[in-house]
């Protein structure tokens, strides 16, 4: 069985163990990246293909006659095409669950940092501010208690419900979700909005916004989420409220979300995802000097342990295949 893993280096930071993935697929190869050319070269004769990120078109599964398996250490099924694979009698499998907490854990830091403004207070401590000072601390921006704030979350599913739980339990936050577009429910009780800390609340869109002290966004991109959260919607909400994206970059408006930065509109905005990955040069999340920004590089799934998780379980995934089953089969 000849197997690739064409873009193993976007998972592995020479720190995981491959022996789960060896012995299902022995003398897989596994290159670190894959530019287009190496791609259409690498997957010639191959059966099983393996990606985190890359590009697996119709074209180049029609061009490989022996591929029987197309495997994803992602969520997201969107480099793939599903359909092709369906008609060419090809699986496809991607991987669920892996790094939830290692989210949960982005998200958290990303509220605190903001809220309690580590970053402007440690440049305090050290570029003599503090030694300045006429008083034992420094005054300066102010720091809020999360306890009994509203976070809403935009996707609850595995995801939204690990953010939502944590922020609960670790900062007595009260949670509220918004609905799906199109969905018919009564509204909510007032005093279980109220109140919304042991199951969370549905509410529209736009009512969250308006309450939420922190949003933070967790949907899959589609054509009816792309561009979510525009300037509109970006009125609606609290001048201090904090807006946290780890899905999709192209959920936002970027143009619209660094306008209400810079206009005092927002109270911050923590982003670790991009509509175009890496970036690409006139991003407008780059300028300087845009308040209250936090800007990663898409490393809120990218814990040791979830990384790891992901190698692992594409692994029983192959496993499963070649006994005939269907585990994490999406085709």
């Amino acid at each position: 069985m000849r197997a690739v893993f064409l873009d193993f280096g976007t998972v592995s930071h020479d720190d995981l163990d491959t022996t789960t993935l060896e012995r299902v697929l022995p003398g897989i190869t596994l290159y670190p990246t894959s530019n287009d050319a190496e791609v259409d070269e690498r997957i010639a004769g191959a059966e099983f293909i393996l990606t985190n990120k890359l590009n697996i078109t119709r074209a180049r599964m029609q061009a490989v006659p022996g591929l029987r398996f197309v495997g994803l250490t992602a969520t997201g099924t969107n480099n793939v095409d599903l359909e092709a694979a369906k008609e060419l009698g090809i699986a496809v499998c991607n991987i669920r669950d892996y790094c939830t907490v290692s989210v949960a854990q982005h998200v958290l830091g990303a509220i605190l940092l903001l809220t309690h403004r580590f970053r402007e207070y440690g440049q305090a401590a050290v570029d003599g501010t503090w030694s300045r000072s006429e008083q034992f601390t420094v005054p300066g921006p102010p720091i809020r208690e999360l306890t009994g704030k509203v976070l809403g979350i935009v996707g609850h599913g595995t995801l939204g419900k690990a953010v939502a739980k944590a922020a609960r339990d670790a900062l007595g936050m009260r949670v509220l979700v918004a609905e799906q577009r199109g969905a018919r429910r009564p509204a909510p009780d007032a005093t279980a909005v109220a109140n919304a800390m042991n199951s969370p609340v549905r509410v529209t869109l736009d009512e969250l916004l308006r309450v939420a002290d922190v949003l933070s966004l967790h949907c899959p991109l589609t054509p009816a989420t792309t561009g979510l959260i525009g300037a509109r919607e970006l009125a609606l909400m609290k001048p201090d409220a904090i807006l946290i994206n780890t899905a999709r970059g192209a959920l936002i408006d970027l143009d619209a979300l660094v306008a209400a930065l810079r206009g005092g509109d927002l109270g911050g905005a923590a982003i670790d995802v991009l509509p175009q990955e890496p970036p690409t040069s006139g991003n407008v999340l780059f300028e300087p000097g845009i308040p209250n920004l936090l800007v990663t590089p898409h490393i809120a799934w990218a814990a040791f342990e979830a990384r790891q998780r992901a190698v692992d379980e594409l692994a029983l995934h192959v496993e499963d295949f070649l006994l005939g089953r269907r585990r994490g089969r999406v085709v």
